[in-house]
């Protein structure tokens, strides 16, 4: 294969970062940009005037000289348009979270083994340099055995009218969670409250409980005076810190923790370990270019994606089991099957 040929569905908000990546790379063609904005449109043209732009869906669904489909829009349309492309047998990059249910999700992905297409899903976390860093600390024990993790991710803005901020940001963190700590989600709890608009959570706290017994939990917000992007992980030997908002030393490794010295006392048998401060050298580059390219390569080269149509139904069935729970004020729901 030589170039691969794309379109874009969604240039706006995130779509545009999107767009500006596939753009810049010598072995993707896009091929046309879909959105309902006219001014988002225009702006796509002013990059690449030989991009043919339609508001229309179906225009992109008829083409017959296309690879794959770029989706970058609300979340309510991610199941029916990734759907469609597939049964179009185009490979398809769809943004968090794929689909807003279970049954839909499953759907995606018995849809995509059927047809031979990728589907990948924009987990952008996983293909975070310094988020990537710390993982690699966890599967080699440099942490020890992961007790809990929390995340905070908060902001003033942007304000969704068709998604929570559940929907919005928590697929981040989820996504994580589950990548750190490698264990089966049993159950979830979460509680929230909508202050800006009936029925649209503007703030939202979830809990993940793991099989064996580790716990993920997560505040999630877009009315918050600060902007805080931060996931801390506490291991048995040492603790670790992502802090994506920090423009360099986004890692810091504290070697912290309680030592079992063996004594007969309970009181004598538990030490505080205090130790240094780690900050680990990370090759930084847009954690959205590699991801971007890990699409593209896939197609070019047919392996599956790090960040497949079961990693997005993973993700999913723990956002339904939290909405579930947000609906029940925070009755702790099972995550199925």
């Amino acid at each position: 294969m030589n170039q691969v040929r794309i379109a874009q569905v969604g240039a706006g908000n995130w779509g545009r970062n999107l767009l500006r990546n596939f753009l810049s790379m010598d072995q993707v063609n896009v091929v046309a940009v879909c959105d309902e904005d006219q001014s988002v449109l225009q702006a796509a043209s002013a990059q690449d005037p030989k991009l043919h732009v339609t508001a229309t869906f179906d225009d992109i669904l008829q083409r017959d000289d296309l690879d794959g489909v770029v989706i970058a829009t609300q979340t309510p349309l991610h199941f029916a348009m990734a759907r469609d492309a597939l049964r179009r047998k185009l490979h398809v990059f769809v943004e968090k979270p794929m689909a807003q249910t279970a049954k839909q999700a499953e759907e995606l992905v018995a849809l995509s083994d059927e047809v031979d297409r990728h589907l990948m899903v924009g987990h952008l976390l996983l293909y975070h340099p310094a988020f990537r860093h710390v993982e690699q600390l966890i599967h080699n024990g440099d942490l020890g055995r992961v007790y809990y993790l929390y995340s905070v991710r908060v902001n003033l803005g942007i304000i969704r009218r068709r998604e929570n901020a559940l929907d919005s940001l928590a697929p981040h963190d989820l996504s994580i969670a589950l990548a750190y700590l490698n264990q089966k989600p049993v159950a979830v709890s979460a509680t929230g409250q909508a202050y800006l608009q009936p029925d649209v959570c503007d703030i939202a706290f979830a809990t993940v409980f793991f099989e064996q017994g580790a716990m993920a939990h997560l505040h999630t917000s877009w009315l918050d005076p600060h902007k805080i992007r931060k996931v801390t992980v506490v291991g048995e030997r040492k603790m670790a810190v992502v802090d994506d908002c920090e423009a360099i030393e986004k890692v810091r490794v504290y070697d912290k923790g309680v030592t079992r010295s063996g004594y007969a006392s309970f009181a004598e048998s538990m030490t505080i370990r205090s130790g240094d401060i780690h900050i680990p050298r990370i090759g930084m580059q847009e954690p959205l270019r590699i991801e971007c390219a890990h699409f593209i390569d896939c197609i070019r080269s047919g392996r599956p994606p790090r960040t497949d149509a079961r990693n997005g139904l993973a993700v999913v069935r723990l956002l339904e089991a939290a909405q579930q729970s947000l609906r029940h004020q925070g009755a702790r729901v099972p995550v199925g099957p």
